[in-house]
Parts: structure tokens; sequence; C-alpha cells
């Protein structure tokens, strides 16, 4: 087990959701720098200010920052909430019910060691230039897993009844080949009288071949309608796995479509359009000044 008490796959998952949050935490601090950039850039250009200006200020850029945190605790608070509706979907098609301890939420002592586990895990500097993560698609976790694991217990008593039926025909074949050889027997005898069998052997021989092969018949067709169910369950298991997957691909295009509508991508949006109009700028500056050849 790790040191969150879970097994490496799903430690690889809590792992993905907590890069991903640093993620989008460097992002917002880094939209927090920008708002107090703004201010600099705009609004402090002389030496001395009266308290009422200072105050307008200082109001302004908290009402700023304000709107920004009040954007990502939102924008976080949603995508937890997301995060968990997957995982209960994925709970409710295998008919399991799962329970949250709200209280365990502020356990000082776990959120100490997820806070351990991260600095161990990620390094200080790599949250900032790591790219956006996608989360992972539901082949890859539990729920599909486990759908393979039916999908091979299906395959896996089919071939077994497949096995069986073939090993019954045999038997009757065997049967059926022991009744011609006694029906060419009597043939070959005729009208001669037989020590060894009567007619009521005869008669008692060929009722359990009619017993026999009653019995096969149906043997063979409960065999067939097993299979049948088996192939059914198969292609319905086939389809599930293929409706989860169209599930996963809508989930990452609205958790995308999600943070292209943030104040954060917005923000940073908006920064770099004004650092390339003013390289752009610089550059003709630069163009003016060159020597023509």
């Amino acid at each position: 087990m790790s040191a969150l008490g879970l097994n490496e796959h799903h430690q690889q998952q809590a792992l993905n959701f907590i890069r991903f949050n640093r993620y989008k935490r460097s992002q917002r601090l880094k939209g927090l720098d920008h708002c107090f950039q703004d201010l600099k850039d705009s609004r402090l250009y002389e030496d001395t200010y009266t308290v009422d200006e200072v105050t307008e200020m200082l109001d302004g850029l908290l009402t700023v920052c304000r709107s920004e945190m009040e954007s990502e605790l939102l924008n976080s608070s949603h995508t937890s909430v997301l995060l968990m509706r997957q995982m209960l979907t994925q709970a409710e098609k295998w008919h399991l019910k799962i329970e949250a301890d709200i209280s365990e939420l502020e356990n000082r002592e776990l959120l100490e060691q997820i806070a351990e586990f991260e600095e161990r895990e990620l390094t200080l500097g790599g949250s900032s230039s790591a790219p956006k993560p996608k989360l992972a698609p539901l082949n890859e976790t539990g729920g599909t897993a486990l759908l393979q694991m039916e999908i091979e217990r299906l395959n896996g008593e089919l071939e077994r009844f497949q096995q069986r039926s073939k090993k019954m025909e045999e038997q009757v074949n065997a049967v059926l080949r022991e009744k011609n050889a006694l029906q060419e027997q009597v043939k070959q005898l005729g009208e001669k009288p037989v020590a060894t069998m009567d007619s009521a052997t005869v008669s008692q021989l060929e009722s359990d071949m009619k017993k026999l092969r009653s019995e096969f018949n149906e043997n063979l067709n409960e065999k067939i309608s097993e299979n049948r169910v088996l192939e059914i369950n198969l292609t319905t298991s086939k389809h599930q796995l293929l409706r989860v997957k169209e599930q996963l691909e809508l989930a990452e295009k609205e958790l995308d479509k999600k943070f292209r509508e943030t104040a954060a991508y917005r923000n940073m949006k908006d920064m770099l359009t004004k650092k390339n109009n003013q390289i752009k700028d610089l550059r003709k500056t630069v163009a003016k000044y060159e020597p023509s050849d």
C-alpha cells in the first residue's frame, strides 16, 4: 500500500488530481500577480498620493482580487464535484454504493499526509511549467478492468460449455456407432434364432437409444440457449464499454470548455496578447533605427 493507503493504480489517480490542482493554483497566482502589475502600470505614475486616492486604488485591487479568488474557489468546487460524479457513476454501473465521510475533509493529520505526499512526489518548480493534465480514460480505470474480467469469465464459461458439448457429441456418436453395429448384426442374422439376443433385448436397446438421443437433444438445445445468452451478454458488455468511452470524451470536452471560460485563462490570454503587441511595437521601433543596406 502507498503513503495514502491506496494501491498503485489509485495512488497514480490521486497524484494526477494533485498535479492538476497544483497547475490550477499556479495559474491563479499568476492571475493575482497580473492584477497587481496592472495596478502598478496604470495607476502608480505619480510621486505622491492622497489618502483617498490610495484608498480608492486599494479598494479597486481588493475587488479584482476578490473576484479572482471567488471564481477560482467556485471552479475548484465544481471540478471536485465533477470528479466525484465520475467515481459515483462508475460505482453505480456495478451496483455499488459509496459513502463519503465529510468530517474527514478537515482531518489535519490526513491533510498533512497529503501535503507531504505532494511535496515528495512533485518537484517544487515543476508545477508552473506542467501541461494541463487530462483525465485518465475509463478504459484504464478499475471499472473497465472489472468489465474486462467479466468478459473474460464469460468467454471461459463459453469455452467450457463448448468442450462439454463436444464431449457429449462424441459419446452420442459412439452410442450411434454401437447401435448401427447391433442393427447390422441383427440384419446379418436374419430369421435365425439367436440365443444371446432375443426380441425383448433388441426392443430394450432401441428404447435406450431413443432415450439417449432425446436426452442428448435436450442437453444440446440447453447448451445452445446458454451459448446464445452468453453471446448476448458479451455484446451488451461491449456496448456498455463503448458508452463509457463516449461519456469520457464528453466529460473531457466539458472540462476543457470550463477551463477556457475561467477568469485565469482569460487573463493569461489578454496578457499574452498584450505582450505580443508590445513585441510587435518594439520590432517596428527597432526597424526604424536600423541602418538600411
